[in-house]
């Protein structure tokens, strides 16, 4: 979807990637899940393809993508309806399609891992499965690229998928989906920044003594885009006084958090991950891990034209940004630096003690310096992913709580396919009723989280910072 795309609640399905068969092909190599397949038209067509995407002005860049666009349509479903999906790869290697966030068979998830059906070097695939749970979920490619930064989530393969409620009694003028994403990655010795406390501090000075070589190689990008486009290029955010706006932000990147702003603004937001929030929170910034999504209502009361972008100066000159004009308002866009808030996401719980699980189960992140010159690894339980070991059985029904113990210093958006859990502990403090299928996990601190697996076969959990899950950081289950 590009930046000048913002059609209200009325005229939106007109601009959806539902119940119409955009695309066919006569493709040499063919593959179906096992039921039979409907024939005609499918209701989500998607095609893996190259893309010219031109990010700002005398700047394009060759990626790939879905449909010839980056982002990819906005896919919108409805909760419990059937579809039927097709996907066509262009290009010369396998491709996995990831619904991320739907609870849906591990056949169609699309992960290796979990032995998903692959989408054939310039071949076809048709299944059909049921979109759950409602809220905003996506869709991106779930290879592995290794050490090819051409590849994978560094690409342009990604989009909103957004699941309409049974009951929907939202209130809104106008609705803005904005996906973030980095692009022209290469590799370097600095770390991520972060912004560590005195306890982390400490813990990191620890750590440094012990460690016996230095850090491997890290991610960085030249170029910042919200909805495939630079700040300043392409057209704004046009809205009007006294609108009530829905915005739907989605973190697409490979490998970044980030955080956002919107000077002479506040956000309402009131869910996270596409599920409500027990407690919606006005915030000045919001903060977002690799592949989370936050929905945010604003009050558009403050005429003008605004820069919405990350607080972090150099990332938004290069580009992490879009415009909001008022209508009837020129000039340049202003910024105003934010105040520091504290991001939590107790905030937006219940303070209530979570009732006991059947089964704990630790989850240690670890992490081996590679050196200069090569990749760190990482390890969950002292050990790395190995593809030949025997999945973790876990129970259809039964309810684990997940610890996760991060004893590194880097951030680690942990993800778990096919489900979303339940925040029930936060740095220690207790709380409930935020379901999310992301936590961002801060350099040595902990988080509990609970979930009842409701349906059986592999299900993947893993770090959804690309380097670090191509290089270990996952674990598979198996519910049985």
């Amino acid at each position: 979807m590009k930046p000048e795309s913002l059609p209200s609640r009325r005229n939106f399905l007109s601009t959806a990637v539902v119940g119409s068969g955009l695309l066919s092909a006569n493709c040499g190599c063919e593959a179906t899940a096992p039921d039979s397949m409907p024939t005609g038209p499918a209701d989500v067509t998607l095609r893996i393809g190259p893309v010219l995407l031109d990010i700002a002005k005398d700047h394009t860049i060759s990626t790939v993508g879905y449909n010839g666009s980056v982002p990819g349509p906005l896919i919108r479903l409805h909760e419990g309806v059937p579809v039927t999906v097709d996907l066509f790869n262009d290009t010369d290697t396998p491709e996995y399609v990831h619904w991320h966030g739907l609870a849906i068979p591990v056949d169609v998830d699309g992960a290796e891992e979990e032995k998903s059906l692959v989408v054939p070097v310039h071949g076809h695939l048709r299944y059909r499965m049921t979109p759950q749970p409602a809220g905003a979920r996506w869709v991106h490619s779930h290879v592995m690229p290794m050490s090819d930064v051409n590849r994978g989530t560094y690409t342009g393969q990604f989009g909103f998928v957004y699941i309409e409620p049974k009951n929907n009694a939202g209130q809104y003028d106008q609705e803005v989906f904005l996906a973030t994403h980095e692009w022209e990655p290469f590799y370097t010795t600095a770390e991520m920044e972060e912004e560590p406390d005195a306890e982390q501090r400490a813990r990191m000075e620890e750590q440094k003594k012990k460690e016996e070589k230095p850090n491997g190689w890290e991610i960085g990008y030249q170029r910042f885009t919200v909805n495939g486009k630079c700040l300043g290029f392409g057209e704004p955010v046009r809205v009007k006084e006294g609108q009530r706006v829905l915005f739907h932000f989605l973190n697409a990147s490979a490998t970044e958090n980030i955080k956002l702003a919107l000077p002479g603004h506040v956000f309402q937001i009131v869910a996270l991950d596409g599920n409500p929030v027990p407690r919606p929170q006005t915030m000045q910034v919001l903060e977002l891990g690799t592949a989370e999504r936050i929905d945010a209502f604003v009050e558009m009361k403050n005429p003008g034209v605004w820069i919405l972008g990350t607080p972090m100066d150099d990332d938004r000159r290069d580009g992490m940004g879009i415009v909001i004009e008022y209508a009837g308002k020129t000039g340049k866009p202003r910024w105003i630096a934010p105040p520091k808030q504290l991001w939590d996401y107790c905030m937006f719980g219940d303070n209530r003690p979570a009732s006991n699980p059947d089964e704990v189960i630790p989850l240690v992140f670890g992490k081996i310096n590679g050196g200069v010159g090569a990749f760190n690894h990482w390890t969950v339980n002292g050990k790395s992913y190995d593809d030949k070991a025997e999945p973790r059985l876990l129970q259809k029904g039964k309810r684990y709580r997940l610890v996760f113990d991060n004893q590194t210093d880097d951030a680690h958006p942990v993800h778990l396919h096919r489900s979303s859990f339940e925040l029930t502990k936060v740095h220690g403090k207790s709380t409930g009723g935020v379901l999310k299928d992301v936590v961002l996990l801060k350099g040595f601190k902990k988080i509990e989280a609970d979930f009842t697996p409701t349906m059986e076969g592999l299900m993947l959990f893993h770090c959804h910072q690309q380097l670090h899950m191509d290089y270990g950081f996952k674990l598979l289950f198996n519910v049985v």
